[in-house]
């Protein structure tokens, strides 16, 4: 009895891991924060047209330029200003942010689950598998990306699925030379060698038991992908190839504002600033959750 009473002692005073993700979550200041404003940019995004009553497509050129509340012109009635066709300002840049996150999020999806797909082959199987795959990924490299969309986005268009796509399928080489690193890795663990021994399947191995070891490493590239996924659309928007208006897109509220940036500089000050902030959230939350889920030889 005494000896079960201490069992039961020990399984209360051991964290699961969930108690122990969890705990680690709630003192990740890096995480918190990231998490927290790409939250509130995604309810702030989704609750736009009950945030503000105005139309980002709607013109009122009575009301063209004015400044935003903190500014001698400004009112109340528009917090943020409005544009040079008398937009709301502030509606323009929620419903730009459904774009950016659109953009970011799908390209991530798409880039991720090829490139992981193909990082997981060529690192599991080896030989001249992985020898196709190291091809693939040379060739990919030695490619320049932002030339490589400027080129697609003029052939296709800069139509929002067009952007996914190209961005999706023109950023998995970070996630194939990744992944393939760490299935190198896993490969060599004595679990995977026990499943081979009981007969487990190839393709049961490397979705029930590799890809679960590399997924903290899929988190923290796709994070960083889709920053990238929303600082690229922004350039193409800006450039005339993106997003075309009158949608609301960050990158081209910069680029229509770019007239007007010594007279009125927050049409680029704020969504400037937006592209910013989320960027940076992005790869905070990334980061912490790496740091949460695999937190090998750190300090927490």
């Amino acid at each position: 009895m005494a000896t079960d009473m201490f069992q039961d002692e020990f399984a209360t005073a051991t964290p699961t891991p969930g108690e122990i993700m969890r705990r680690r979550a709630r003192s990740h200041l890096g995480f918190l924060a990231g998490g927290g404003f790409v939250a509130l940019v995604v309810l702030l995004a989704v609750l736009a047209p009950y945030v503000t009553p105005y139309d980002p497509y709607s013109q009122n050129l009575e009301a063209r330029l004015v400044g935003p509340v903190w500014a001698a012109d400004g009112s109340w009635a528009h917090l943020l200003g409005t544009d040079s066709l008398g937009r709301d300002y502030l509606t323009r840049i929620l419903y730009g942010a459904r774009v950016s996150l659109i953009v970011g999020l799908g390209a991530a999806l798409i880039s991720g689950t090829v490139g992981s797909l193909i990082g997981v082959v060529g690192g599991y199987f080896g030989g001249r598998i992985d020898a196709v795959v190291m091809y693939l990924i040379n060739v990919k490299l030695a490619l320049p990306g932002i030339l490589v969309a400027l080129s697609l986005v003029s052939i296709f268009g800069g139509s929002l699925l067009a952007l996914v796509c190209i961005l999706g399928f023109l950023f998995w080489d970070r996630f194939a030379v990744v992944v393939r690193s760490v299935t190198q890795q896993v490969r060599s663990h004595d679990f995977i060698t026990a499943a081979e021994a009981v007969g487990a399947s190839r393709p049961r191995i490397i979705f029930r038991e590799v890809l679960p070891n590399v997924t903290s490493q899929i988190i923290v590239i796709a994070s960083l992908e889709m920053a990238i996924a929303i600082l690229v659309e922004a350039v193409l928007s800006f450039l005339g190839l993106g997003i075309q208006p009158p949608t609301p897109s960050w990158g081209l509220l910069v680029s229509e504002g770019r007239n007007f940036m010594f007279f009125k500089p927050y049409l680029i000050t704020l969504p400037g600033l937006a592209i910013f902030l989320l960027v940076i959230a992005i790869n905070l939350m990334g980061d912490g959750i790496r740091d949460i889920t695999a937190p090998e030889g750190r300090n927490r």
